[in-house]
């Protein structure tokens, strides 16, 4: 009886198997997104950080889910396009990040500190931003990064 349940086991592993592979192979992998280079200029000196933008919907919409770490000089840009109120969540997310809520003319508006992983409660802008950066729970703090500092990249006017 034994011998009869592992037989029937390994045939349906062995039919299904194949089906599994090629339904991985029609699925195209997901597009890296460009890391570039992104400058804040504090009270403590110029910062450069290397950044992710996720500029389109589904890029977004995933974000930093499901990463292990980030690192202090990572991010991700997530830009909007235009002023807006935006909404953030932590829904996947792993690790704690501080999000800088950033204006069109490049100005961070607000910090949202060391988020909680996992949350599904939404964080504010607080008002119209063009921009998001998510960093490294803590980072902000760490490296002197307040409202106020102006942020350099193409996403912004006045760059």
């Amino acid at each position: 009886m034994h011998r009869l349940r592992a037989f029937i086991l390994l045939l349906a592993l062995g039919l299904f198997a194949p089906l599994a592979a090629l339904r991985a192979e029609s699925t195209p992998p997901a597009a890296a997104m460009a890391v570039a280079p992104l400058e804040i200029a504090t009270a403590k000196g110029v910062l450069v950080l290397e950044v992710e933008l996720a500029d389109t919907d589904a890029q977004r919409a995933k974000g930093l889910m499901f990463r292990n770490s980030l690192g202090d000089r990572r991010g991700m840009l997530f830009d909007f396009k235009v002023d807006q109120p935006v909404a953030m969540w932590m829904k996947n997310t792993k690790i704690p990040l501080d999000m800088l809520f950033i204006r069109s003319d490049g100005t961070i508006a607000r910090i949202a500190a060391m988020t909680t992983p996992f949350s599904e409660q939404t964080i504010s802008s607080g008002e119209p931003v063009r921009a998001v950066l998510e960093i490294d729970g803590g980072a902000a703090r760490r490296l002197g990064i307040a409202p106020g500092d102006k942020v350099a990249h193409p996403a912004f006017t006045g760059r």
